[in-house]
């Protein structure tokens, strides 16, 4: 049997650029809390939105991320404070022992008491649920 090219999504009416556009615009988009859409909120400047808008898809350029796509040497991924971890968002921004030191001082410069979380959408949800605040303090949160 001769070698041919066969497309997987449709194998029977093969490659077609109307099949890529349906199966591109037919796929399921990964679901985030129903908050999100607190990050194009209209008194929040665009930069500030565009910032936490990649940093919760893990799209900023950390050095696991310049790594993963052949811009730096994978050596060459560790945080830049020398800690030894794989510079990534949920590490550079929460669990470096630098950077994410300064969390708890934000949360005692705010007057409110929170926990450290592990991965970057907790920490969004974290700050923008917290209970028994008032409306306006609330508001302020969002």
């Amino acid at each position: 049997m001769a070698d041919r090219w066969l497309w997987l999504p449709d194998q029977d009416g093969g490659y077609s650029v109307r099949g890529v556009y349906d199966m591109l615009t037919t796929q399921e988009q990964p679901q985030l809390h129903p908050n999100m859409e607190l990050i194009w909120h209209k008194q929040a400047p665009l930069k500030i939105s565009i910032l936490a808008w990649r940093l919760l898809r893990d799209r900023l350029p950390t050095k696991n991320n310049l790594a993963n796509h052949g811009v730096i040497p994978l050596e060459a991924r560790l945080c830049l404070t020398g800690c030894g971890h794989v510079e990534d968002v949920n590490h550079l921004f929460l669990s470096c022992p630098t950077f994410g030191a300064l969390w708890p001082l934000v949360r005692a410069w705010l007057g409110v008491v929170g926990v450290d979380s592990q991965t970057t959408s907790d920490h969004f949800l974290q700050f923008i649920n917290y209970a028994g605040c008032s409306r306006l303090r609330r508001s302020f949160f969002h």
